[in-house]
């Protein structure tokens, strides 16, 4: 048994059977699902080598709960960019930026959740009210886009030299380029900073 302040630990077997420990039962994804709604914590690992497979059960949830007809959230174009990014220089800050949207969200939907609750049985007026946290959800998500596409604009490899039918620039100039890259790299730190107290200042 796990304490109460640490995850519960779910073993996966061989057999791609789940064991809650916590319960000593059985467990399905869908119940790891409802145990993540729940904001049960727990993690998985491998019921023979002890290893945490932890991401890649979450990640095949998500594969199941997307699969499901009229289930699906993460559109197209989203994945595509998300594939585009596996590889990319931008990697290295994608998990960050998702993670601090995500927090971002999740803090509005309790505010709005709230405002639904105290508008129940008032008027119209009061109603309307509701919309607030739904624009400033719009404008954090605005600005989280501006932040991440200054971000990318860092790593943009500079274009190769003669793509624009000029020669090739001088040895020089591109050591001084590339002498700049870690103020850069400061630079992205800083603002991903500014998101996370931006975000600490929400809650």
């Amino acid at each position: 048994m796990a304490a109460k302040d640490e995850p519960i630990i779910i073993k996966k077997y061989a057999n791609r059977r789940l064991y809650n420990t916590g319960t000593s039962t059985y467990v399905t994804l869908e119940d790891l699902a409802e145990m993540v709604k729940k904001g049960e914590e727990f993690t998985v690992q491998d019921a023979k080598t002890g290893d945490d497979i932890t991401h890649p059960v979450l990640t095949q949830i998500i594969f199941e709960l997307e699969n499901k007809e009229g289930q699906n959230m993460l559109p197209i174009p989203f994945l595509r960019q998300l594939i585009a990014f596996y590889g990319d220089q931008m990697q290295m800050i994608v998990p960050s930026f998702l993670e601090q949207s995500m927090i971002a969200f999740s803090k509005e939907q309790e505010r709005f959740r709230e405002q639904m609750k105290g508008a129940l049985g008032k008027s119209p007026m009061d109603m309307m009210k509701i919309a607030t946290p739904i624009k400033a959800l719009e404008e954090q998500t605005r600005r989280n886009m501006e932040m991440f596409q200054n971000a990318m604009r860092l790593f943009t490899p500079f274009p190769p030299a003669g793509s624009n039918g000029s020669s090739a620039a001088p040895a020089e100039p591109a050591r001084k380029e590339t002498s700049e890259k870690p103020d850069d790299l400061q630079e992205l730190k800083e603002q991903i900073a500014a998101m996370q107290r931006k975000l600490d200042t929400m809650s």
